[in-house]
C-alpha cells in the first residue's frame, strides 16, 4: 500500500536524519536555501522529525487515516488514477501546509521547520469529509464526537495555540493543511468522479440529539 511505503520512505530519512545533521541541513525547510532555489525543501522537510515521538505520532495517525482514504480514492477513482491522486494530495498537503509559514518567515534566517503534521492533517481532514459522522477522540481525554466536529475544534484549538503558544510547533500548518485537503477533496471528486463532495458531508450528518454526538468513558 501507498500509505505503508510514504511511512516506511519517512521513517528512514528521518532514523538517518536523527544521527546525521548534514543531512538534516540539507533537507529541511530553511528560508534562506529556498532562495538560493531549493525548492525542493518545499516537500523533503516533511520526511524530517525533531525525534521519535515526533516520528511516531504523525505517522501513527497517517497509517489509521491514510490507509482509509487511500482505499476510498482507489475504490473511486481504480487503483493506478486513485493512486497517483492520493500521493498528490499528501505531497501538494506538504507544500501548501508550510506556505504561511514561508510568507510570514522568508526573511527570517534563523527559521526552520520540519515534520509530516500538514500532509497528515489534510490527509485527517480528507477522512472528516468522507465519513463525517465516525466518531474520533481528543488524545488524553475520554470524549468522542463525530469527525466534522472534531475538526473544527482541532481548527480553532490550533489558530489560538498559533497565536499564543511559546514553543515550536506549527500549528498554522496544520489549519492550512487541513483546508488544502478540504479544497483537494472537492476538486478532485468533481473533476474525476462528477461527485459533489460536499452535498456527500452534508447528506452523512444526521445529528438526532446532542446526546448522540458526544460520547464519554471510552
Amino acid at each position: 500500500m501507498l500509505t505503508i511505503l510514504i511511512i516506511a520512505i519517512t521513517s528512514l530519512i528521518s532514523y538517518f536524519a536523527f544521527r546525521n545533521q548534514s543531512l538534516v541541513s540539507q533537507l529541511i525547510f530553511y528560508p534562506p536555501a529556498i532562495k538560493q532555489n531549493q525548492w525542493y525543501r518545499f516537500i523533503t522537510y516533511g520526511f524530517l522529525h525533531a525525534d521519535i515521538g515526533h516520528l511516531f505520532f504523525n505517522m501513527f495517525a497517517f497509517y489509521l487515516f491514510g490507509t482509509e482514504i487511500e482505499k476510498v480514492f482507489n475504490q473511486v477513482f481504480g487503483e493506478w488514477l486513485g493512486g497517483i491522486l492520493y500521493v498528490v494530495l499528501y505531497l501538494l498537503g506538504l507544500i501548501f501546509s508550510i506556505l504561511p509559514s514561508w510568507f510570514k518567515e522568508k526573511n527570517n534566517n534563523q527559521y526552520r521547520s520540519l515534520g509530516a503534521s500538514g500532509a497528515v492533517s489534510a490527509i485527517v481532514f480528507a477522512y472528516m469529509l468522507i465519513y463525517p459522522m465516525n466518531f474520533m477522540g481528543l488524545m488524553f481525554i475520554p470524549i468522542m464526537m463525530p469527525a466534522f466536529i472534531f475538526g473544527i475544534i482541532y481548527v480553532v484549538t490550533s489558530i489560538y495555540l498559533e497565536r499564543n503558544q511559546n514553543g515550536n510547533i506549527n500549528h498554522m500548518a496544520h489549519v492550512a493543511g487541513g483546508v488544502f485537503g478540504i479544497i483537494y477533496m472537492f476538486v478532485v471528486f468533481a473533476a474525476f468522479a462528477q461527485t459533489n463532495i460536499f452535498l456527500w458531508f452534508i447528506q452523512n450528518i444526521q445529528i438526532s440529539s446532542f446526546g448522540d454526538l458526544i460520547h464519554f468513558g471510552y
